[in-house]
Parts: C-alpha cells; sequence; structure tokens
C-alpha cells in the first residue's frame, strides 16, 4: 500500500515566558491552510501531536501540558502603524480542536523577536544596538501590544540577567505593553456584568463572589477560602483530584455563560482556553515548585489559575493582564486581596515564584477603563529549521 510522504514546512521553536510554542510564517503554510478553517486546524494539531488519548503528545512537537501546546502564525502586518499580524491557536491535548478564542500572554513576548528575526519588521525601524519597538496586531482579540525587544550588533539579545519566576535560566528582558486590553464586545465596559463583584450560583455545588473582568483574557476571579484554598496551592494539590477539577470547571462554565461568552453551558466544554478561572488570597508563606521560599512581604496577594482544566505551573501571560487590571480598580477581589485601594501595580505569588504587573485605570463617566497592562517576559529560539508532518490538506 502507497502512503504520502511528510511534508516540511519552516517552523521555528520558541519559548515565551513560561510558555513554548511552535513558530510559522503564513506564507510558509500548505496554501489550504493560509485561511482559516479545519484544514489549518487540522495541520496544526498533528504538528503538536493532538489529539492524544494518552495525553503525552509523543508524536508531534507539544510536551502534554497547556503551557507547550501551542502555535503561532505570523505574517507583515496589514493594518496601518502595526508591524506583524499575530494569531494564536491553543491545541487541545487530548481533543480534536484548536481554540482560537484568546491571545498567549507569555508567548506574545516572543513574537517581536520572532518578526524581526524573519524580516517582518521594516529594518529601517530596527536599530543595530538598542531597543527595538514592534507594533503587533493581536488577530485573536483584535488588540495592539507594543513588544519591546532589545537588540546587540544587529541581532535579536536572547541573553541576559533577567531572572522569571518558572523559566529555570535568566535571559533577556522583553517588556510588553497591552493597549487597551479591555474586550470592546459590550461597548467598551471590562465587566461584562456591570459589576465589580457579582454573586454567581452554580447548582449542585455553590454561591460564590466573583469579578468577571474583560482584559488581556476574559477571567473570573473567586475568593480562595470560598473554595476551601489558601491560595498557596502547587499543582499537585489540584491536578491529580479529578473531582475537583469537575467542579472547577462547572464553576468556570456557569461564569462563561454570566459573561455571555456561551449561549448554553454544554458550550464551554468547545472552549476551553477562555474564560480562565483563578483564586486569590491575602499573602501568606509558602514554598513556591522551585523550592524558593515566598515570604508575605514578597507579595501583595497570591493568585492560582487554571488552564485548559489544570492548574497553571505558573501564571498565563494574559491572566497576569487580568490579575493587573482588576488589581488596580478599587473593589474588586483582587484590589481587595491585595489590601484595597488605589495602584499602579501589583506583586502576586504564582505557583513557581512572583510577578510584578502595572496597570493604568481610569473611572470615565461611570465605567472602569484601563489604557495599558505592562508587563515583562523573556524569549529565546529553542531550534528552527523545518517541521515534517503527515498532512494531505
Amino acid at each position: 500500500m502507497a502512503h504520502a510522504p511528510q511534508i516540511r514546512i519552516p517552523a521555528t521553536y520558541m519559548r515565551g515566558g513560561t510558555s513554548k510554542g511552535v513558530f510559522f510564517v503564513l506564507q510558509d503554510l500548505p496554501e489550504v491552510a493560509q485561511v482559516p478553517g479545519p484544514a489549518r486546524d487540522r495541520l496544526l494539531l498533528r504538528v503538536i501531536g493532538s489529539p492524544d488519548p494518552y495525553g503525552k503528545q509523543t508524536d508531534g512537537m507539544g510536551a502534554a501540558t497547556s503551557s507547550t501546546s501551542k502555535s503561532v502564525i505570523l505574517s507583515r502586518s496589514t493594518r496601518p502603524d502595526h508591524d506583524v499580524d499575530y494569531l494564536f491557536g491553543q491545541v487541545s491535548i487530548d481533543k480534536p480542536f484548536v481554540d482560537w478564542s484568546g491571545n498567549c500572554g507569555n508567548l506574545s513576548a516572543a513574537v517581536g523577536p520572532f518578526a524581526i528575526r524573519n524580516g517582518l519588521v521594516d529594518p529601517a525601524h530596527v536599530p543595530r544596538d538598542g531597543i527595538a519597538v514592534v507594533r503587533i496586531w493581536q488577530a485573536n482579540i483584535g488588540k495592539t501590544i507594543i513588544s519591546h525587544v532589545p537588540m546587540t550588533a544587529g541581532e535579536v539579545q536572547e541573553t541576559g540577567d533577567f531572572e522569571l519566576d518558572g523559566v529555570t535560566f535568566p535571559a533577556a528582558e522583553v517588556q510588553l505593553e497591552f493597549m487597551d486590553p479591555a474586550d470592546d464586545a459590550d461597548g467598551g465596559s471590562m465587566f461584562p456584568t456591570g459589576n465589580l463583584v457579582d454573586r454567581l450560583d452554580v447548582p449542585g455545588i455553590g454561591s460564590f463572589d466573583a469579578t468577571m473582568i474583560n482584559s488581556g483574557i476574559p477571567t473570573i476571579f473567586l475568593k480562595a477560602e470560598a473554595l476551601g484554598f489558601t491560595g498557596t496551592e502547587l499543582q499537585d494539590d489540584i491536578n491529580g483530584d479529578p473531582a475537583l477539577l469537575a467542579k472547577l470547571e462547572s464553576i468556570r462554565a456557569h461564569g462563561a455563560l454570566r459573561m455571555g461568552l456561551i449561549k448554553s453551558i454544554e458550550e464551554a466544554a468547545g472552549r476551553q482556553h477562555t474564560p480562565k478561572i483563578a483564586w486569590v488570597a491575602s499573602p501568606k508563606d509558602y514554598t513556591a515548585s522551585s523550592g524558593k521560599k515566598i515570604g508575605t512581604a514578597d507579595v501583595d496577594l497570591l493568585v492560582r489559575a487554571m488552564s485548559m482544566g489544570k492548574l497553571h505551573h505558573a501564571m498565563m501571560g494574559t491572566a497576569s493582564v487580568a490579575i493587573a487590571t482588576a488589581g488596580c480598580v478599587p473593589g474588586t477581589l483582587v484590589n481587595l486581596a491585595a489590601g484595597g485601594g488605589e495602584r499602579e501595580a501589583v506583586r502576586f505569588g504564582h505557583p513557581s515564584g512572583t510577578l510584578r504587573v502595572g496597570s493604568k485605570a481610569q473611572l470615565v463617566d461611570g465605567q472602569w477603563t484601563v489604557t495599558k497592562a505592562i508587563m515583562s517576559r523573556s524569549a529565546r529560539v529553542l531550534m528552527e529549521g523545518r517541521v515534517h508532518v503527515p498532512f494531505a490538506g
């Protein structure tokens, strides 16, 4: 029996923040996959190695976690005042679908460096030494991200002494500005229900105070104590308990319905990437997954967040934007956990350590708005060449 050969596609495997993914230039993809649709999804699923009932992604580029089951497609921007268009696909590990509903804030740090290295940015806009400012159009959510990429001797600088908890080795700092990160779908309100805190009823489970926000990525924040948590949880405390995971997923689904992201609870199963669900608590001493001791004086609050049905090993970049925004709006559960009041930054503790994020929020005509959220990440090329994939179109 004759079998079609594998195709070979130029690709780069990159770390961005605490995530990894396979990066493509749009025009390098097979023609049928250069447009959205089932063919593109089939290609990316096969590249990453999904769906895998074993949950390992052994026959693909994924590494069997939500942080490493990711794909990115980039092209020169068609929008005025932007350099590159950035499309992110969160690839399900055990199911045959790619979720295009949101962004990956961590991989956003790798977009600018990749774009410069691959000639997607006008060389006239890239200094030989110093900081290259790359304006990114995030196509999933229709927002602008400004990336500040360090350059040395005409090359993207990847090594350095910037340390990011959740990443073992230091690297060069890439500062990101998420411009106007609030969702515009409801007329510009960051809070889709109109409230800073709602009462979320989940049949068969309970009723919870919740801050539901569309900033960076739709996120549902709960109090840790209401869930029976302390806010110091690590992955092993959560991810090995199927009943607990099912409870958190049910809360997430009802929150998605309340936020207007889905029309029925059943739709949540096909929208794993958004919204996120997270819980917050006031500072406590704990030991991070690396063994690092985190003291109450080191952070303003504790945050734990779920990603694709599992507790994230650190913190998603887009959820960090949500934390930054909610933390700077007086009266949200995030702000109250951090001590309340007006602020322009918070430092939060996550399973791998700590992270400082900033935001500029203001009340305008009775509506909270945010002009930008700021954070620092790092990025590095792990491998580049061609990915081999069985694909017939």
